[in-house]
Parts: C-alpha cells; structure tokens; sequence
C-alpha cells in the first residue's frame, strides 16, 4: 500500500458507485477550478473529469499568503435518484454553512450552490434514511465532535435541531465524518488524530442513522502511526461497495522523506485499501490492491478547446487568466518579476517523487514550483535574462542568473532523489533550476526539497509546479512534466 490511486495534492477521498463507475472527490483548498473529480472501472486506474466548482459563482478563493490553505475542505460525493450530490466546507465563507450541489453526471454542468445557513464547522456528509430523509453530519467544534441535522439538499434549509451524535475515541479533532449503510447497520467512518503523524481512522455502527453509534473494538481500524512505513498520516476515510460485493476503502496518506524528521513534499495523496467484515466490524486489508507505479508524464500543447482538469491555480479561476487556441496558451499579464505572490499561476499538482517539468513560451515567464507564496522557487525570464530564485519565509533570494539566454530555450526545474548514506542529514529531494537548449540541459541553481515541504511549509496542500506571465501577457507553447 505504498503506491497511491491519486498521487499528487488530492486529500479528504470520498468515493461512490453508480453500476459498474466509481466516481472519486478530493478536497482544494485554495486552488480554483475546486474539488476535483475522477472516475473509474477498476479502483486503480482513475481519469480526471472535471471539477464540482468550477466557476466564480459557486467558489471564492483568496490569493496570497493568507489564503493559503484556505478554501474547499474535505468533500462528501453521493448518488441519489439519478443524481450526484456533493456537499462541502469553503472555510472562507464558514458562517454561511456548509454548502451543497448537485448534477446528473460528474463530468457536469453542476448547480450553483446552496447553503445550510445556521451549521458551522467543517467536512460534511449526506446520507438518505429509508423515508428519503436526507442527513448531514459533519465535525463540529461547537458540539465537540461529529453533529447531525436534516437537511433538505435542493435548498439547504435545516428541517431538524442539529445535535451531537458521536464524540470519537478520544483522539483529537474527530473530523471527516462518512456514513455508510451496510445490511441492517450504519457505519460512521471518522478521522481522528489530527491530519499528521497520529491521524487514524475510527468506526461506529448504529441501527439508526442519527445513533446512538457504538464504537469498533478493534479502533482505530487503520493508522500508521509509530511505524516506519513508507507511507504514514493515513486516514479520513470512505468505504465502497463494489461490483462483486466485496468492499474496499480509500484514505488519504503522505510519503515522507530524508533524514529524521522526514519531509513530505506532494502534500496529502489519496491511497486504496481492501476490507473484509468479520462481526459485521470493517477489518483492513492493507496488501488487496496493487496500484500501477509507474511515473506520470504528460506533454501538452495547449491546442484543445479547454484547459485540461489537470490545471489549477492558486487563489484565481484559471478560465479568467489563460485562454488555449489553436497555437497554444495565451496568459494574461500577472505578477511583476520582482513580485513574491502568485497573480495567475497556471499549475498543475506534482505527482511523482523524483521528476522534471520544462516550459516553452515567448515573453517573460517564470516556471514556479511552490507550496505557497512564502515556500517557492523559480526560474524566471525576463528578456534574454534568466534567473532562479528562492522564497522561503521572509528570504527572498536570487541564487543565480545567466545573461544573452536564447529565447527559444525551455525554462526547466528538476527534483532528483538524495543519495542518502548513513549519518547525512539530507532532505526529501534536490530541486536543481536551469534552462534548456540545443544542448541540454544548463544548471543554474540548486536547493534542499525540504524548504518546500509541508513541514516547513506548514499548511494542507503539496507541490504544485506551473508557468505565469510576468508584467505583460505572454504565450505558451508548450508544457512539459515527466515523473522518473
């Protein structure tokens, strides 16, 4: 169970299944278009198909610093009466509640949003009763645990008091909330621990779909916490019936690296586990599935009639910034070169532990690799002048420049393994910036990884690596990523 379904920044897995299609929904936070969306015929192989939140008027997300790692939190995706519902948190906008929407197919068009005004908190979930009484529950700080309410999802409207139906197993932040109807039982799947090394996933059943819920004797049913695996911080997680009756379960988890204390760099990945029911009680089975390992590339010219669900951006809906055609990607002016905050940063979330990623494009550029505005490098273009930089915190630093560059020459950042040997203090990775040409590739600057990792960083995202035009609008022709 090394290998995630979903590698990259995609968290907060929630999972469901119409006939033989699995559909997948990861959290954002302040990246926009929000909540990613992928399907499946396997579990293992998935395809992007779009976003839930996909236009201005359904997501507000703020730039900068103080942004970060705000936004879209952990989604809940459901099928009901030849519909998908989708409910989340944009804890930008946490006094309006949580909010809700809906479509016939995931790919879209989905709604535009309601809100269940009066409920606050976070990561919430729908689920229907026998009458078709449809239930929120969500983690609320309020109440200290996981709360519950009828709802109406079409309008948003409570039709209930909300009140506390379980409290955990007493680990902290009792969050991610997913129920789950198996048999005569209700299964309340719970994240608890905090989002770090002591995260874990909990189980309570109920007769009743708003309780009382009892606790699994065998809690938490998966955590990795005081082991040495490679993956750890497993847990917010869904289960999924599938095909055959068997049952399987997705949860999200980190790869770290290096030397004590280990950095993780991709942010929070979504991984696959299998489950079997003894006592009518989940039990993971951690070895079921192989996920393919093999690196992710991808080679893009930007010539279709829309952006591709791989890009993103940080605080901006990318359709009011970049415009493909039939030449390539037109990008509309954003930050100055000396600036430090992203404006319109076209991206796309890394994947792969050691990879490259090169762009092609006239005007001046800058390829970033970020975390957030406060934890990036770039390699930036400003005329025949190249130039990598480094953010880190309040340093803000020019490592190195090469004058009467060709214009025709890539803008390239590498992340390349450590060679680790006993009693190094090494990072998770070397991030080397250079340019490419004729011939090859030229090295202007390197950087220990962990100065963009979330332990540094802090935060709820990972990497993500992507072209903005600086001071004037620039065109791209191409866009190169290649795991290894």
């Amino acid at each position: 169970m090394s290998t995630p379904i979903i590698p990259g920044y995609h968290p907060d897995p929630s999972v469901c299944r119409v006939g033989d299609r699995y559909v997948l929904a990861t959290s954002s936070f302040e990246y926009a278009p929000g909540v990613p969306l992928f399907e499946s015929r396997d579990l293992l192989t998935w395809t992007p198909v779009g976003h839930a939140l996909d236009r201005p008027s359904q997501l507000t997300v703020r730039p900068g610093v103080p942004g970060a790692s705000g936004g879209i939190y952990a989604p809940t995706l459901r099928h009901r009466d030849g519909l998908y519902w989708l409910t989340t948190t944009n804890v930008d906008e946490i006094q309006r509640g949580h909010l809700i929407v809906h479509a016939a197919d995931p790919a879209g068009p989905w709604s535009e949003p309601v809100w269940t005004t009066g409920v606050v908190g976070i990561d919430p979930d729908l689920a229907w009763d026998d009458d078709g009484v449809c239930h929120l529950t969500w983690s609320d700080p309020v109440r200290g645990g996981i709360s519950q309410v009828r709802v109406d999802p079409r309008t948003g409207a409570l039709l209930s008091e909300p009140a506390l139906v379980w409290a955990g197993t007493g680990g902290a932040h009792a969050e991610g909330p997913h129920l789950v109807r198996r048999g005569g039982w209700w299964y309340l799947v719970v994240a608890e621990g905090g989002t770090g090394h002591g995260h874990m996933v909990t189980v309570a059943r109920s007769r009743a779909v708003s309780g009382p819920f009892e606790a699994a004797p065998a809690n938490p049913v998966l955590t990795r916490r005081s082991t040495a695996g490679p993956v750890q911080a497993t847990g917010h997680a869904d289960l999924v019936e599938l095909t055959d009756g068997t049952w399987a379960m997705v949860h999200l988890g980190t790869r770290p690296r290096g030397a004590f204390p280990r950095w993780h760099t991709n942010g929070r990945e979504t991984f696959l586990v299998g489950v079997d029911w003894v006592d009518d009680w989940p039990v993971v089975v951690e070895d079921r599935f192989a996920p393919d390992p093999a690196p992710r590339a991808f080679d893009e010219d930007f010539t279709a009639a829309a952006l591709h669900p791989r890009w993103v951006s940080p605080g901006a809906h990318p359709a009011g910034f970049a415009r493909p055609g039939p030449d390539g990607l037109a990008l509309r002016a954003g930050r100055t070169a000396a600036a430090r905050d992203a404006v319109h940063l076209l991206a796309t979330r890394v994947q792969d532990l050691a990879w490259s990623a090169a762009v092609h494009a006239e005007g001046d550029v800058a390829l970033t690799l970020r975390v957030d505005d406060a934890h990036q490098v770039a390699v930036q273009r400003v005329g025949r002048t190249v130039a990598a930089r480094a953010v880190v915190g309040p340093l803000d630093q020019v490592l190195a420049t090469h004058d009467d560059v060709d214009p025709g020459a890539a803008l390239a950042i590498r992340a390349e393994p450590y060679a680790s040997r006993p009693g190094q203090r090494v990072g998770p990775d070397r991030l080397v910036l250079g340019h490419e040409g004729p011939a090859g590739f030229t090295e202007l600057a390197r950087l220990d990884g962990r100065y963009l990792s979330t332990e540094v960083a802090g935060g709820f995202t990972g990497r993500v690596v992507g072209v903005e035009a600086l001071g004037s609008d620039a065109f791209v022709t191409r866009f190169r990523y290649t795991g290894s």
